[in-house]
């Protein structure tokens, strides 16, 4: 297709004239006025000298001077003049941010579905390179690359996915005199291949896990091979990563069942279907080091990140440094680490993954050849921009750091906020509209957002389903997990059901907090999957209590209408009642509540509570002091019947709060009858249909599989609930399907 090329001006001019210019959601505290002398001077601002640390290109931009605080530029050191960035979302607005700073313009490319996008907005020049699926637009090489040539663009940086570690890409570029800002392509071929970076890492001396060194074929090979190493073992890709294309298999059964799904999503992620399989080390911790090397032989590791706390073999939360390793430890991982990138001339950043057991034994897993979703915590205890140093090492430039300039400033933790229900199988995405969307970075200054969304933005089917990574840094551990918790409780997303409550309920966790966590840790934690925040019996009497208050404020604003002649109000309601509180799922309380001085007063059984009366109905956060303490209650939605939802640590609560006559009315009222889906196959979220088993008039039984359903690149595999026979299929491969529409629907026998 022919590329569109639009420039940031033309940009705003015919997609935003008619839409307020807002780009705090990238450039934190960046506004129009801000982002117009930002453009209006490019051009660095260097103290006197050669070496010194870099400057903002406007006051506008301190804060990456405060963030880099260790990063150094050099004022004579040339740099490239123009860089596209071959990626979307949150990595293409955070390379963009860091290009801006150094004075370098920007090219995004995009597809159709995101033509609104922020980072298109963000770039000085933007290019659409196809439709909405990624294997035709940002999986296209040739588009890129065409892209690249025709805005003049003289290097690009792939971000991570798409295209970041296809060696393939790599040597296009090279071939159009086009600079590719990560290693070179025969590190990627070496590296990135699973298969051929384990028998690298041997020759390296780099501890490995034990595994069959070879493509495996087909399902029968699998099991054969499994058999051998021995269960528990892991399937995966040879290439990618990001948790696609893997599967855990404890028999034979689960081997080739997970073969299938594995190979079908590396195919339809990374274009490559080659499998391998290696012995699952049971109760491990993944651990991984930041390495960045440069083309003169240089090499250096910048510690360790914390990876354990994983669903579907995709990262959760992540923190740096690890809570694990000893100094000795570390040394000695990171010391593989950079003998392992020496080992095949690494040119730049990558990561290297190991499997660590409980006696600090470590295995090494796999080596990305390119930046890291998780790379912020380990630009939050360094203070080193990767991405500024991933474009100096590309033109050409030796490292700036020595291992000694390398240390650990505090603490960082990452939680990945993604558009997701942590209710169904810890995450099972979702898709919509942010409908409202405010990020807490007005919470403190040692929070950091890198998002690729804002307040209007679609989550759609054909993209990774991740919000935002939220990040906290603290001088320690609890302080940073004090800073999330407040983060978390004040980050308003509406439209798409998102995982801040599983996130939540993790860093408050006793055994998270003693930093006891294995790659297992969700499934030991919470055996029957997540249930959503359990109330003890304070924490319950305190959303009780301002369930309460807020029931009274509306009484008091529902009496009182102004310049009404006609009906009679008053707003002096009697400054004591008594509410009978239901909290869904929980307990009932009857709440004694008396307003004076600006507080409540609030008495449930022997319990008194003080409530500041500090907060209005008008507001989505109310953050009263109960009893002397802050608490944050994101109010959802009010009722006139005494129907109010609260997001409350994290999790939704539905809570009842009647007057006495309405409460002793209420026990004549009907239940609700709770419907029986045992008879159909639904949607568990939103998808295209893979693939179909069965037709009509099969017979299936318990648990096998009736069809594949694809969402954000992932496969997942629909079974029947009960023996039966198919009366009606209502999709076939290909359809596009809704959160709970029914697929199949099942017969009984009888």
């Amino acid at each position: 297709m022919a590329a569109k090329i639009l420039s940031f001006k033309s940009l705003q001019v015919q997609h935003y004239s008619k839409m307020k210019f807002n780009m705090n959601l990238r450039l934190k505290g960046l506004t129009v006025e801000r982002l117009t002398l930002c453009l209006q001077n490019r051009q660095p601002q260097v103290s006197p000298g050669h070496g010194v640390r870099l400057l903002s290109t406007s006051k506008s931009l301190s804060f990456m001077e405060k963030r880099y605080w260790n990063t150094v530029f050099s004022q004579s050191e040339p740099k490239f003049s123009k860089v596209l960035i071959a990626n979307r979302g949150e990595i293409a607005c955070r390379v963009i941010e860091t290009c801006r700073h150094l004075g370098i313009k920007s090219v995004a490319v995009y597809s159709e579905v995101d033509c609104f996008a922020p980072h298109v907005r963000l770039a000085d020049e933007a290019v659409c390179i196809g439709p909405a699926p990624s294997s035709q637009s940002y999986l296209v090489m040739e588009n890129i690359v065409e892209a690249a040539k025709n805005t003049g663009a003289d290097a690009v940086h792939p971000g991570y996915g798409f295209l970041s570690e296809n060696m393939d890409f790599a040597a296009k570029l090279t071939e159009n005199n086009i600079v590719f800002v990560g290693p070179n392509s025969r590190a990627i071929h070496m590296l990135g291949d699973k298969i051929e970076s384990k028998r690298i890492a041997k020759e390296a001396n780099v501890s490995i896990v034990p595994g069959f060194d070879g493509e495996v074929q087909t399902d029968d090979d699998a099991v054969r091979i499994a058999n051998e190493i021995g269960y528990p073992v892991m399937i995966k890709a040879s290439a990618g990563g990001g948790g696609k294309g893997m599967r855990i298999a404890w028999n034979d059964d689960e081997t080739r069942q997970g073969f299938r799904l594995s190979k079908n999503e590396a195919k339809s992620s990374f274009g490559d279907d080659r499998m391998l399989i290696e012995k699952y080390i049971d109760k491990p911790r993944h651990i991984e080091f930041q390495v960045m090397c440069d083309q003169h032989g240089n090499a250096i590791y910048l510690n360790e990140r914390e990876c354990s706390i994983q669903r579907r073999n995709q990262k959760v939360i992540e923190e740096a440094p690890s809570t694990f390793l000893d100094p000795e430890t570390r040394a000695a991982m990171g010391t593989q680490a950079t003998d392992l990138a020496r080992a095949v001339g690494y040119d730049s950043a990558g990561t290297v993954e190991f499997l660590i057991d409980s006696e600090r034994n470590f295995y090494f897993l796999e080596m990305n050849t390119r930046l890291q979703v998780e790379h912020p915590i380990t630009e939050m205890i360094t203070g080193v921009d990767l991405v500024h140093q991933m474009l100096r090492v590309a033109k050409g430039h030796p490292l700036t750091h020595t291992q000694q300039d390398i240390g650990i400033t505090g603490w960082a933790v990452e939680c990945r906020v993604y558009a997701e229900d942590p209710f169904k199988g810890f995450g099972l995405p979702s898709v919509g509209r942010l409908n409202k969307y405010k990020e807490p970075t007005h919470v403190s200054d040692k929070i950091r957002c890198d998002s690729g969304v804002e307040e209007g933005s679609e989550i759609s089917v054909y993209y990774d389903s991740m919000i935002c990574k939220l990040i906290t840094h603290g001088h320690d551990r609890q302080d940073a997990l004090d800073t999330m918790s407040d983060a978390l409780d004040q980050y308003e997303i509406r439209g798409v059901t998102h995982n801040i409550p599983l996130l939540r309920d993790i860093v408050q966790e006793e055994r998270f907090k003693a930093g006891d966590t294995t790659t297992n840790y969700l499934a030991e934690v919470y055996p029957e999957g997540f249930k959503g925040k359990q109330l003890n019996s304070s924490e319950a009497m305190q959303l009780a209590a301002m369930a309460a208050c807020v029931r009274y404020k509306q009484d008091v604003r529902s009496s009182s209408f102004l310049n009404n002649t006609r009906i009679k109000t008053s707003a002096n309601l009697p400054s004591q009642q008594t509410f009978r509180v239901d909290i869904e799922g929980s307990d009932s309380f009857d709440v004694n509540l008396s307003s004076e001085n600006d507080n409540f007063q609030v008495t449930i059984g022997e319990e008194h509570l003080k409530v500041t009366d500090n907060f209005n109905l008008s507001q989505s956060v109310l953050s009263p002091q109960i009893s002397g303490d802050t608490t944050h209650f994101q109010l959802l939605d009010s009722s006139p019947t005494g129907h109010i939802k609260f997001r409350y640590f994290g999790t939704v609560f539905d809570v009842s709060v009647l007057t006495q006559d309405f409460a002793a009315m209420s026990q004549y009222m009907k239940e609700k009858v709770v419907p029986d889906f045992s008879g159909v196959v639904v949607a568990p979220m939103p998808g295209i249909v893979k693939s179909v088993a069965v037709s009509v008039g099969d017979m299936v039984s318990e648990g096998s599989e009736v069809c594949v359903l694809e969402a954000m690149k992932m496969q997942n595999s629909l079974t029947a609930s009960k023996t039966a026979k198919v009366k009606k299929v209502n999709f076939k491969a290909g359809d596009t399907v809704g959160e709970s529409d029914v697929i199949v629907e099942l017969e009984d026998l009888s």
